[in-house]
């Protein structure tokens, strides 16, 4: 299994994944059940209360899952404006209003949203969990979309359901749904620097194998 509570273009779930950058984006957003804390990201570990409440609670949040995902972003980019510098297509719209009938934008929030329906779907598999959480991480690094912009999606995402689910709205969902999202986090960002090893080691080889080619043809 993945370590942990398990990248150059523009991507759409790139750039803003969750809360925690110089403390809390919101405060009291860090869950309870957080162990120790590698580079700024708590480790955190999810229990079968956290998996059965994600589960139930799912069910209702994916018959409005395109709303979510609109809601999600539009919170996003009024929270964090600096988030719009990585999507082209939203750099220069100021009136965020606009953008809850834009095309592209519910385009990039469905995508998000499937990526969390993929994680839920798997959390009674942990290791096919933690793969494809730790391969979007790498995937994040040839985007060119650095941890710090993981942060602040969940937060949007929790602010987003909690109408939805009105009444079921608890503190033990809450803590679920944080949880989750600190876990993937940790889990993305571990993909992201082991891909970055990875680049980096590979530009050393290459370098050092172009000066023996050279001498070769000479």
């Amino acid at each position: 299994m993945i370590k942990g509570p398990s990248t150059r273009k523009t991507c759409t779930f790139c750039k803003i994944f969750f809360f925690l950058e110089m403390g809390c984006a919101i405060s009291g957003l860090v869950p309870k059940q957080v162990g120790d804390v590698i580079d700024d990201v708590p480790i955190v570990h999810l229990t079968d209360e956290h998996r059965e409440i994600i589960k139930e609670t799912w069910k209702v949040i994916q018959e409005n899952i395109a709303k979510v995902g609109i809601i999600m972003f539009v919170g996003l980019f009024e929270t964090h404006p600096e988030c719009k510098d990585v999507f082209f297509l939203f750099r220069d719209v100021e009136d965020l209003e606009r953008l809850r009938n834009n095309k592209e934008l519910q385009t990039h929030g469905l995508r998000i949203m499937h990526f969390i329906e993929k994680s839920v779907a798997r959390l009674n598999q942990m290791e096919r969990l933690d793969q494809l959480i730790l391969d979007l991480g790498k995937s994040h690094y040839r985007y060119n979309s650095p941890p710090k912009y993981y942060m602040y999606v969940g937060a949007e995402f929790i602010r987003a359901v909690q109408p939805i689910l009105k009444d079921n709205w608890t503190s033990e969902v809450e803590e679920a749904w944080k949880t989750l999202f600190l876990y993937i986090t940790s889990i993305m960002k571990q993909g992201y620097v082991e891909e970055e090893k990875n680049q980096r080691n590979t530009m050393a080889n290459t370098r050092r194998e172009r000066p023996e080619k050279r001498l070769n043809v000479i």
